[in-house]
């Protein structure tokens, strides 16, 4: 077992890195942005979006932890992603399309894996009837 004082240094590298990869997106959006609209961010502006995205994403964990919790269940879902968008009408929707399409991709999923373990159960109950039939055949010939 690791000392609390390894643990949190894992902890904090771990945050350390998260941030770093926060602020590189920022970074490279800015830089989209800037070239799109022709204007400039600066070094202060790009820490302080990053600062404020990385918090926001923080809260964001914190309440899906809770909605879940609340639901009494130990996995966060999309309903949960949901109820977290609902002020945002925008992202609400898109988040209910991209479900929706998770949804039936799954099942179509499920249905190609029915498919192929019936159709596979079908092939060995053919395979068993020949193995049968010779049988039959070699005991047939015995006698």
């Amino acid at each position: 077992m690791e000392p609390a004082g390894e643990q949190e240094g894992e902890r904090f590298s771990h945050t350390q890195r998260l941030k770093a990869a926060v602020h590189y997106t920022v970074g490279c959006l800015c830089q989209e942005v800037a070239e799109d609209k022709g204007i400039q961010f600066s070094k202060q502006t790009i820490a302080a979006i990053s600062e404020i995205t990385f918090r926001q994403c923080e809260n964001f964990a914190k309440d899906l932890e809770m909605f879940a919790r609340h639901g009494k269940r130990t996995v966060i879902n999309s309903e949960d992603v949901k109820l977290l968008a609902r002020r945002s009408n925008s992202l609400l929707r898109y988040i209910t399309q991209k479900s929706e399409e998770l949804a039936l991709n799954n099942l179509e999923q499920k249905e190609k894996k029915k498919k192929k373990s019936s159709t596979a159960k079908g092939r060995t109950t053919s395979a068993e009837q020949v193995a049968a039939a010779m049988t039959e055949s070699e005991d047939s010939n015995v006698v």
